[in-house]
């Protein structure tokens, strides 16, 4: 499967991004068909793992996503995989709200399930788990290792495969294997764990 970031040549989203934080307005407008179609085949990935009837649809996420992501005025983009990297953050902040303001309108009745799918699986038969259960818990794991908190994020949250996440985070795509198997494996630990507790 593509990854989250290869349907475009590269050369030209990143020239795009670094004209656009110079100040360019028009690069920014050539630069919305091309990343806007990767956000939306982003989300709509993300959204496929989703519990069925998750209020939230790939086309609102993604809307969301890019308006965040243009309002960041400051950032001195360094190429696409930096850009999608920003997007993973957005998204992951976006469902973590959605899923607060859910259960909050639920009113305790319960909380919002998502399947943690083969990315983060410890096992097959992984049982489906809490979205706010998995943020604390990779906040958690941010504490403790910021890299491979980072990991998980562009790799669950943007998608992004091996070899992206090493260009995003400008380590080899060793050490992102290496730190993507021990962070499920903390992140399986923690869940598991938490959930027991709380039965």
């Amino acid at each position: 499967m593509k990854g989250a970031v290869e349907s475009q040549p590269p050369q030209d989203v990143t020239r795009l991004l670094q004209d656009w934080s110079n100040g360019d307005a028009r690069a920014l407008e050539a630069l919305m068909p091309l990343v806007y179609g990767e956000l939306h085949r982003l989300a709509s990935r993300y959204l496929s793992r989703e519990r069925p009837g998750h209020t939230l649809q790939s086309t609102a996420l993604v809307h969301e996503a890019y308006l965040r992501l243009i309002g960041q005025r400051d950032v001195r983009w360094q190429n696409r995989s930096h850009f999608f990297g920003v997007a993973a953050q957005m998204i992951r902040r976006i469902l973590v709200d959605h899923a607060r303001a859910h259960q909050a309108a639920k009113r305790g009745a319960g909380a919002v399930k998502l399947s943690l799918d083969e990315a983060l699986a410890a096992s097959e038969n992984q049982p489906d788990l809490d979205l706010l259960a998995l943020d604390d818990a990779l906040n958690r794991l941010a504490e403790i290792d910021p890299q491979q908190g980072r990991i998980v994020e562009l790799r669950y949250f943007a998608g992004l495969s091996i070899e992206e996440t090493a260009e995003v985070l400008h380590i080899s795509p060793a050490t992102v294997k290496r730190d993507w198997v021990m962070a499920k494996a903390w992140l399986f630990r923690e869940i598991t764990g938490a959930a027991a507790a709380g039965a």
